[in-house]
């Protein structure tokens, strides 16, 4: 951003009950943004159902900063994935930077990810290196998880969990966010062609509050990692692999089905109900045609996907920005 003032920042913050870090957070962005010669940006704060005065602390904010602070006030909790949608939805700048609300990422590292991201990068995301949490808890588990997503998705990073990344704003535009899937962005945008880099960023320890994670959402990341390995291989060719193994099914069906018929050549006086082989031939058959079937309508549904209007995962209560 330093050199090219006239690109504009969008800094998408969401906040779960973070009324005592939102000052802070606040001036700490301003002396950052100040730092890097820049005055074009915006802070859009997105209260995802907070149940303290967050949204009033939010509020004030706007109201003493209203050239820059925007706050989107969500109708009830529906997660981090949401809220971030919400954010990239409302951002008018070149550059998008997601990051907490809980002072742990620090605002300071918002010019060096754009300083990378001006190297040729579509995508740079921070790397908590000298991370402050607890091992057992949280560092052990996202070190097993981010090895697991690299390896599933291709896109080796050492911390997909790390809210502080910076994408150019038309990789944003073509990204849609479901379930848990704001962890894997860096993955879905290579997937589009987008360049990814990685660089440390400062992590420091939580002053306030408590932390909203915990190993609980492991099974959540788990059965969206299976969805982002399918959507990354066959999302826009559901047939190849549904197809392929309704394939093998059948081929499975047509050797037991001729096992049977062979017992029954070879065998006639054979009672033929009581033959596994049989049976065997008919579970498989009709397992085949399902898988088949299945991808048909897969094919269908990728066609509809395409060819209709996308719908928000999220509905805004109320909307306080500079008229």
């Amino acid at each position: 951003m330093a050199g090219n003032p006239a690109r504009k920042l969008s800094i998408i913050v969401p906040m779960y009950n973070e009324e005592e870090s939102l000052p802070a957070l606040h001036r700490e962005i301003t002396a950052a943004i100040a730092a890097m010669d820049c005055d074009s940006y915006e802070l859009i704060l997105v209260d995802d159902g907070s149940t303290d005065k967050s949204v009033e602390i939010a509020r004030g904010l706007h109201q003493n900063d209203p050239d820059h602070v925007k706050v989107l006030v969500l109708r009830r909790n529906f997660g981090q994935t949401a809220a971030l949608a919400a954010g990239f939805d409302a951002a008018t700048g070149d550059i998008v930077v997601p990051m907490d609300a809980d002072l742990q990422n620090d605002p300071a590292d918002i010019k060096r990810l754009v300083e990378k991201l001006d190297q040729g990068y579509d995508v740079v995301s921070g790397w908590r290196a000298d991370r402050q949490d607890k091992f057992l808890s949280r560092r052990l588990p996202s070190k097993l998880a981010n090895g697991l997503i690299s390896r599933v998705t291709g896109v080796a990073l050492h911390d997909y969990g790390c809210t502080l990344k910076a994408y150019h704003r038309d990789i944003v535009d073509h990204l849609r966010l479901y379930g848990e899937m704001h962890r894997f962005l860096p993955a879905l945008a290579s997937w589009s062609g987008a360049k990814v880099a990685e660089i440390p960023v400062n992590h420091r320890s939580r002053k306030f509050g408590t932390s909203k994670y915990g190993i609980g959402k492991t099974q959540r990341v788990l059965l969206d990692l299976l969805t982002i390995k399918f959507l990354l291989k066959y999302s826009t060719k559901p047939m190849q692999v549904f197809g392929r193994w309704g394939l093998v099914t059948l081929g499975l069906a047509f050797v037991f089905g001729a096992i049977s018929v062979g017992r029954k050549l070879m065998l006639p006086h054979e009672d033929m109900t009581g033959n596994p082989w049989m049976y065997l031939a008919i579970f498989f058959a009709l397992g085949g045609m399902q898988l088949i079937s299945v991808g048909l309508l897969g094919e269908i549904s990728v066609r509809t996907y395409y060819e209709s209007q996308q719908k928000p995962i999220y509905t805004i209560r109320e909307r306080i920005e500079k008229q």
